[in-house]
C-alpha cells in the first residue's frame, strides 16, 4: 500500500552518491521531499532531479531538504550526478536490499524492478504531508512542489 498523507514516514539510512550514509532521522526539523525516480541515466528523470538541483537555494529558504531516490547503486548514482552537475542536491541509492525503501512507502513497481515516480513531502516530526504518484513518463512539476511548500 503506497504511503498516505498522515502516515508517520518510515526512518531509513541509504548512501548518497558520494558513498555517505544518509538517515531520514538526521532532518527532523526540517521539511524533507523525498523524489522518487525510476532509473538513472534516463531523459524525464535526469530533468527531475536536475529540477531538485536548481531549486535548492528555494527548498533551503522554505525550511526544506530534497534527496532523490532510486534503485540505482552508488557508484551509478555518482557518475550520473557529476555528468548532470548535481553538486549539492543528495541522490540516494535505493540499491540493496533492492528497492527496499521504495517497498517500504509502497512505491516499488515490482515487475520493473524500479520504484515508481512519485514525491512524497515530510514535515518537520517527519509526517507525510504530501504524496503524488506521476505516471513513468511524466516529469513532475517542481512549481507545483514549490508552491506546496510555500503554502
Amino acid at each position: 500500500m503506497e504511503i498516505q498523507v498522515g502516515d508517520s514516514a518510515p526512518d531509513f539510512t541509504l548512501k548518497d552518491n558520494r558513498g555517505n550514509e544518509t538517515s531520514l532521522k538526521d532532518y527532523r526539523g526540517k521539511r524533507v521531499l523525498l523524489s522518487w525516480h525510476p532509473l538513472a541515466w534516463t531523459g524525464v528523470c535526469a530533468a527531475q532531479m536536475k529540477s531538485l538541483e536548481e531549486n535548492k537555494d528555494i527548498f533551503a529558504e522554505l525550511n526544506t531538504v530534497a534527496l532523490g531516490l532510486s534503485v540505482d547503486s552508488v557508484p551509478c548514482k555518482n557518475a550520473w550526478a557529476k555528468d548532470l552537475q548535481v553538486a549539492d542536491t543528495r541522490l540516494l541509492s535505493d540499491f540493496w536490499p533492492h528497492g527496499g525503501v521504495a517497498q517500504t512507502y509502497g512505491l516499488f513497481r515490482e515487475e520493473q524492478g524500479t520504484s515508481k515516480r512519485a514525491n512524497v513531502i515530510l514535515d518537520e516530526n517527519g509526517t507525510v504531508i504530501f504524496v503524488k504518484v506521476y505516471d513513468i513518463p511524466q516529469l513532475p512539476d517542481i512549481t507545483e512542489i514549490v508552491q506546496f511548500l510555500q503554502a
